[in-house]
């Protein structure tokens, strides 16, 4: 069963039994230019909501993520702080090995203690390899053992193009990442643990009487960006996971592989500029609205309320959300026993000839079988419907 809609009479869903194509007449297209020229050897422009990508050049091809690499080191802190396993409060041992990383540090001394409060600043602010060693250390016990737990999260944020060797992004054999990978982790970042997500956009911290600042230009040349890493090593050249936020919206930047700090800066402001200016965010529908109430036989009830589990989320070209045209396909003769949060459907939303969406129909409540002869009844109703 077919049921269609124009998403700009989204408030007639609750009383519509069934739905109806609904003709697009005198609808002006959109203007969307050509995205712009970005010199990076790989880039990416992502809606932070809907996960939907605007741009896109070589998002695919596995790199050197640097000290991008950072930013599953920061995750894995948020998350087991999250969990209770580890709090800010928390004394962390600087061990011999991180006190002798190279690179950007914090400056931590050998033999003392520090708060994982501040190294989830050393790390995130200050890019200190001797902080996300010793954050490593102090989560699983060794670096070694750190890389596996960011490798298995990875996993789970579908990261299929990432393997990480170690927790600062010091170049090793097969330690590397892509700008969509990238981009998905920065999403996780954001979604996934906001009350931590300040600490991306603080333009300096000082530790051990060395005050260091962070090395996102943007942070100083445009107030709506609030994140995140930068990264630079000679394989990798210099890289940027950028975030900012206009409005309602909020777009994730990766640029891989450019020249110097300021073309990484100059070539994200390229993509925030574009994606801001030319798109935006719309919300189809909530989670658990009702859009459909179909037929329900051998149950309890006779009706089952259908909707998204989650919030439906788009990023369409501005002034085009009249142009979009929502499709529900619905499992024909549902049985009872229905189970909540089960799929028995599909909603896909198309602008104009595009299939931009697709989202599962779930029961938004149980049925439960009906009784004896209630579900006989149904059983010849059933009979005849398919005889005839």
């Amino acid at each position: 069963m077919i049921q269609r809609i124009a998403l700009r009479d989204i408030f007639f869903l609750f009383a519509a039994a069934c739905l109806a194509l609904l003709p697009l007449t005198g609808q002006a297209q959109s203007s969307v230019p050509r995205a712009p020229s970005v010199e990076a050897r790989s880039y990416i422009l992502m809606d932070a909501r809907s996960g939907h990508i605007i741009v896109q050049h070589n998002a695919d091809q596995t790199m050197p993520p640097a000290s991008l690499t950072k930013m599953m080191t920061a995750y894995i802190a948020e998350r087991e702080i999250q969990s209770g396993n580890i709090s800010l409060q928390d004394q962390a041992p600087v061990s011999v090995k991180a006190w002798r990383m190279g690179g950007s540090r914090t400056f931590l001394k050998e033999g003392t203690q520090v708060s994982i409060d501040d190294l989830l600043r050393g790390i995130i602010i200050q890019s200190g390899n001797d902080a996300s060693v010793a954050m490593a250390e102090y989560i699983a016990g060794s670096e070694d053992a750190f890389a596996d737990l960011m490798n298995q999260q990875a996993r789970a944020l579908n990261m299929n193009d990432t393997h990480f060797m170690n927790a600062t992004g010091w170049p090793a054999e097969n330690h590397h990442s892509t700008a969509h990978d990238m981009a998905r982790l920065a999403r996780a970042i954001i979604n996934d643990y906001p009350e931590h997500y300040d600490i991306y956009a603080e333009k300096e911290f000082t530790y051990n009487g060395i005050t260091q600042t962070n090395r996102n230009l943007l942070l100083w040349r445009d107030s709506t960006v609030d994140g995140l890493k930068t990264g630079h090593t000679d394989e990798a050249g210099y890289c940027l996971v950028a975030s900012a936020k206009r409005d309602d919206m909020r777009l994730i930047s990766v640029v891989m592989g450019t020249a110097s700090e300021q073309a990484r800066a100059q070539e994200t402001q390229k993509l925030l500029t574009y994606g801001f200016r030319f798109f935006e965010s719309y919300k189809a529908y909530s989670a658990n609205d009702v859009l459909a109430n179909p037929d329900v036989w051998l149950g309890a009830a006779d009706t089952v309320r259908l909707g998204p589990e989650k919030d439906v989320q788009l990023t369409v070209p501005r002034d085009s959300a009249d142009r979009l045209q929502a499709e529900m396909t619905i499992n024909p003769q549902l049985r009872a026993p229905i189970e909540k949060g089960q799929q028995y459907g599909t909603v896909t939303i198309r602008l104009d000839d595009e299939v931009i969406s697709e989202t599962p129909l779930v029961a938004l409540e149980s049925v439960e079988e009906g009784g004896f002869f209630s579900r006989l009844w149904d059983h010849i109703m059933l009979f005849f419907k398919g005889l005839f």
